[in-house]
């Protein structure tokens, strides 16, 4: 199975973090599982280090190449194809970062691996 992950749940994924629920953790780490994240994600905590609302327990980018290599996950790059959809996507949520990965999710027939619900009404799988 191919997910995308929100940023919350890369997050809290790779932190440790209890939030993240059990179905989720185990998920991500099933080897049959192709984890996917979007530039929107790693862009979106960039911003939010920078505005000191995360703090990560080692400089950004040595925690996030790190991880994200040793974690095996792919960056899904955002395509034309993706920000195409953006362009009639209804606007249940105005969150950009939200709008892109819902978009990407679409687009790719994938599920996105959230506990947001407020990405259902775009009618995205969303695992939780």
């Amino acid at each position: 199975m191919r997910v995308l992950l929100d940023t919350h749940a890369l997050l809290w994924f790779l932190l440790d973090d209890p939030q993240l629920s059990l179905a989720a953790r185990l998920l991500i780490e099933n080897p049959a599982t192709e984890v996917e994240v979007s530039p929107a994600s790693y862009w979106e905590i960039a911003i939010k280090i920078g505005k000191a609302k995360y703090i990560l327990p080692e400089p950004y980018e040595v925690f996030m190449v790190r991880e994200l290599a040793d974690n095996e996950f792919r960056i899904l790059p955002v395509e034309i194809r993706h920000t195409a959809l953006l362009t009639t996507l209804a606007s249940h949520h105005r969150d950009p970062f939200d709008r892109l990965l819902i978009a990407q999710a679409l687009v790719e027939g994938i599920p996105i691996v959230s506990v947001d619900e407020a990405f259902d009404p775009y009618g995205v799988t969303r695992l939780w």
